[in-house]
């Protein structure tokens, strides 16, 4: 095609499916409507808490940014569930649902996340995440109980903040 810039030879064969492929969030196979939804709107900026004493307290569906500490000063609830070396950064959340169910914790970062109830830490059901995706980058499911403390620790990163939301999952079709 002689004459036709090769930006626009680029454009035609990409078509609209290359578009859409484009989008990094695109990939995961749930249905992540409502995080991506919720990570459109402005967090909530707060600090985390360095030990479980101290972590603020978090809602569901409602998206919150926290600012982390460096993981060598956290005293986290119980160990986490990935090993890190003392350089990363990390933090604690608390949480109390009024109602028990599946649950998704999201994040904007390649964090770990661990829930801690009653002193013994609840095992993720599945989790996703996407490389190049910060709306959110992952998300973990867990059932969690309702009317007990809960506490969420984030390690096993490196940036100085995390984006969370804490949504009910869709039901199972």
């Amino acid at each position: 095609m002689r004459g036709v810039p090769a930006a626009l030879l680029v454009l035609l064969s990409a078509g609209a499916g290359g578009v859409e492929s484009a989008d990094p969030c695109s990939g995961f196979s749930w249905n992540v409507t409502r995080e991506r939804a919720v990570f459109k709107e402005a967090p909530q900026k707060i600090a985390a808490g360095a030990s479980p004493a101290d972590a603020p307290v978090i809602s569901p569906d409602r998206l919150y940014e926290l600012a982390l500490v460096p993981y060598s000063q956290v005293r986290f609830a119980t160990t986490p569930g990935r090993n890190r070396s003392a350089e990363g950064r990390a933090g604690l959340a608390t949480l109390s649902l009024s109602t028990g169910g599946v649950y998704r914790i999201a994040l904007d970062q390649p964090f770990w996340v661990d829930v801690i109830a009653q002193g013994s830490p609840i095992h993720s059901r599945d989790f996703q995440g996407r490389a190049g995706c910060h709306a959110p980058h992952k998300v973990v499911e867990f059932s969690l109980p309702a009317a007990t403390p809960l506490t969420l620790q984030f390690s096993a990163g490196d940036a100085t903040t995390v984006r969370v939301a804490v949504l009910m999952a869709p039901p199972a079709l």
